[in-house]
């Protein structure tokens, strides 16, 4: 089935969800001004747009980097020019989904750092806890700021193929692409003003300072006019572009461990007129190079001393060390049992079905159809330590059962999904092209959701692989009122 006219005619349908398109092959309705205005448009026009686009990403610095690139590290990130439209009333579910998500995790935190009810009461495994390499020990009975171990949140979700969203995976370390989602709205206002007018988008550029609110109200006691910094690896991280972007937008200072000195169990920041204490850092800084005294004793990227002072709670950090216990993919699978556990709630959003390595029998299973799996290392990120069992040959196949043999808790696998298509701009013309969405939560006081994430395109043909590392791009996404 195809949808006319010319610039869809390479455009093509089938049993993944469309985000355009109804199975009858009509525009879906928040789609049909979109829709018009691409049957009504020169092509080259289209062309023209998408060239400024990339222009404003190259003269603005919008790069990441891929490390085990042979073409050099730096590259534009892709940019598809037509939005991803969302309903209010599907947002108003994600919303209600998202936030009974991230408390839930939160308790689960709190719960496994202190009293470890969860674990006794057997709902999830303490060995699949305690075996987890994110799991801290260090953490436990640590005091956090306001119970909030996880403040900034990107949670990973899916359109099935019955238009119903789920869950894939949370991100609750360091999460990263915000400063996509800010940028790619940017452009669009700028490249397609009219298009962008003709909607009612709910607005996003409020992100910076939603941020900051919610690192401010996880001060220390007795702090009224916090200090704020974002603490950065430095400039040749992967994420470096973003770290600057939202330090800008948040109009704190961006640091490096080296910039910073701690005394008396406190945190301070060398500046040319003497030291400034920091009351929160926000860390773009995995916890294994925070802090060498504490953690990797080899780390020249965090501040001897941090842990302690954060301990003693003369500083907050956001994300809180050892979260990333709750964003391993096998802890995943047990998260509408920890909703149910903490809040007496069925989950708003569903999971993906995934089965875990580490147990006999999902593992024989796996083992036997492994070409119709996806299988995921539970530490990986960024489309790395993944096979996509349809996609590949026996030989990667072959090798990837031997991985999991050697280290089944290292391995969960999942059902091969169809993504849902939204419509792209490739080569002059429309294509579908699979996607994801990555929405944004904050905790502080509150929760916070922006309307809208980073949706993720596959931009290989078929592709289901979103990550940029693995040539990916992404489009702007528009939330209606």
């Amino acid at each position: 089935m195809r949808p006319a006219p010319q610039i869809f005619s390479r455009y093509e349908l089938d049993s993944a969800y469309d985000e355009m398109f109804d199975l009858a092959n009509r525009p879906r309705p928040q789609y049909r001004p979109l829709h018009d205005r691409l049957t009504g448009m020169p092509e080259d026009i289209w062309k023209t747009r998408q060239e400024q686009a990339d222009l404003m990403f190259l003269n603005q610095g919008i790069t990441f980097t891929v490390y085990s690139s042979n073409e050099g590290t730096e590259k534009i990130f892709p940019y598809d020019l037509l939005p991803r439209i969302i309903t209010a009333s599907e947002w108003g579910e994600l919303e209600r989904g998202l936030e009974q998500r991230i408390i839930a995790l939160n308790l689960f935190l709190a719960d496994i750092y202190h009293d470890g009810k969860i674990l006794k009461d057997g709902i999830v495994p303490r060995e699949m806890v305690e075996s987890c390499p994110h799991y801290r020990t260090e953490m436990k009975g640590v005091k956090v700021p306001n119970g909030v171990y996880v403040s900034v949140t990107g949670t990973d979700l899916i359109r099935m193929p019955d238009g119903k969203f789920a869950v894939l995976e949370d991100n609750l370390r360091v999460p990263s692409g915000v400063s996509y989602m800010l940028t790619n709205r940017q452009v669009m206002k700028h490249v397609f003003p009219l298009l962008f007018s003709s909607y009612d988008v709910r607005p996003i550029d409020h992100y910076g300072q939603e941020l900051l609110a919610a690192l401010k109200s996880l001060s220390p006691d007795g702090v009224t006019d916090p200090t704020v910094a974002l603490l950065t690896p430095g400039v040749y991280n992967s994420a470096y572009f973003e770290h600057t972007f939202l330090a800008r937008q948040m109009g704190v200072s961006l640091v490096e461990g080296r910039d910073l000195v701690v005394y008396n169990q406190r945190v301070y920041r060398r500046t040319t007129n003497g030291l400034q204490r920091l009351d929160v850092i926000y860390r773009r800084i995995d916890d294994d190079f925070l802090d060498p005294k504490t953690f990797r004793a080899d780390s020249v990227l965090g501040v001897p001393g941090l842990f302690e002072a954060y301990v003693a709670g003369n500083v907050a950090l956001a994300n809180a060390p050892g979260t990333g216990v709750a964003d391993d993919k096998a802890i995943y699978a047990y998260v509408p049992q920890i909703i149910k556990y903490y809040l007496d709630q069925d989950p708003i959003l569903q999971n993906v079905e995934t089965h875990i390595l580490a147990e006999e029998k999902p593992r024989e299973m796996v083992l036997k159809n492994l070409d119709k799996m996806v299988v995921k290392a539970v530490g990986e990120s960024g489309g790395y330590g993944m096979l996509i069992g349809p996609h590949a040959t026996q030989e990667q196949r072959q090798e990837f059962a031997a991985k999991i043999m050697e280290n089944p808790r290292n391995y969960i696998a999942q059902p091969t999904i169809n993504l849902s298509r939204a419509p792209c701009f490739i080569d002059g013309g429309v294509e579908g092209r699979h996607v994801d969405l990555r929405p944004y939560i904050l905790y502080g006081d509150k929760v916070r959701i922006i309307p809208g994430g980073l949706t993720r395109v596959a931009l290989r043909k078929g592709s289901l692989v979103v990550n940029s590392s693995q040539g990916g791009g992404s489009k702007d996404t528009w939330v209606l009122y």
